[in-house]
């Protein structure tokens, strides 16, 4: 049985906006032409569809039991379209899935979220936890759209881009005697927390001093920045962490001060990860475009 594809927006809009004159302004169309489209797909279905209650149209049933069938039909053809013909932001009506970890969360986001909504209001983000075991296959089903994370191995079908350029700081409470300035052996002879989900085993940090014969004292191991940054502000402990969340997290505490590390060490910058079969996808390339071109404070 063959049916004009704009019967089912119409009966879509008829559905969402409950009311045949509604659905008629929704789609820039005369009412006795919805009208007409309803009354063609009635005796396509051989059912009424919508039964007039009040000023409202009320579905039957089947009507129930088809819509969503008809606005996953009407999503991936929309989704073909953009496809085919490009991605238009302010028209488009999506979500994109992300992976990343708490402490890229709250660099990201809120510039995110400022910019995205001047851009494409009805284009919606949602964070989801990383699973760095999992990152390939998650991209690989479209689980995730994108991954955000550090510098990692990964397979040729695992595309990547930087996206954060980012270094590591030290946050220790402040110190009238020497604030502002730390030497090497200021640095080892501090107490340090190590913020990581792994009960034992060394940090970024920890290798880095090791290639230069060094070893620092470790006191504290928790899973956080935030509760690390809590013990900093009352004890002698340091934390080294990454600088654009620490920025964030010391206006949080008084008496906390930001200090350069006093030797060299691995940056922590931040990568875009997505799958190859999204490589040329118009709307992943917009919103690839869209993160690198993100002001961070």
């Amino acid at each position: 049985m063959k049916i004009d594809l704009n019967l089912f927006t119409v009966f879509e809009a008829i559905y969402s906006e409950g009311s045949l004159t509604r659905a008629a302004a929704r789609l820039n169309l005369t009412q006795p032409a919805i009208s007409h489209a309803l009354g063609r797909l009635r005796d396509r279905l051989d059912d009424p569809l919508f039964i007039r209650h009040g000023h409202k149209m009320r579905p039957t049933p089947l009507a129930q039991n088809l819509l969503p069938e008809i606005q996953s039909a009407l999503a991936q053809l929309n989704q073909a379209l953009q496809h085919a013909h490009g991605f238009d932001p302010a028209l488009a009506n999506k979500t994109f899935t992300v992976a990343m970890r708490d402490v890229i969360e709250a660099t990201l986001l809120p510039p995110l979220v400022s910019q995205l909504n001047q851009l494409g209001p009805n284009i919606s983000v949602a964070s989801v936890t990383m699973e760095r075991k999992n990152l390939d296959a998650k991209l690989a089903s479209g689980e995730w759209d994108f991954a955000v994370d550090v510098l990692r191995p990964s397979p040729a079908s695992i595309k990547q881009q930087k996206l954060i350029e980012d270094e590591l700081v030290v946050l220790r409470r402040t110190h009238q005697t020497n604030k502002g300035t730390m030497s090497q052996e200021d640095y080892l002879n501090a107490q340090h927390i190590v913020v990581s989900s792994r009960p034992s085993g060394p940090s970024l940090v920890d290798y880095s001093l090791s290639a230069l014969g060094l070893k620092r004292d470790i006191a504290l191991r928790c899973q956080h920045y935030f509760a690390a940054c809590q013990v900093v502000a009352s004890s002698d402990y340091w934390l080294t962490m990454p600088k654009r969340y620490a920025h964030i997290l010391a206006e949080n505490f008084d008496h906390i001060e930001l200090i350069e590390l006093p030797f060299a060490a691995s940056s922590v910058d931040v990568y875009l990860y997505w799958h190859a079969t999204h490589d040329n996808d118009a709307s992943s390339k917009w919103f690839r475009g869209f993160l690198q071109d993100i002001k961070l404070s």
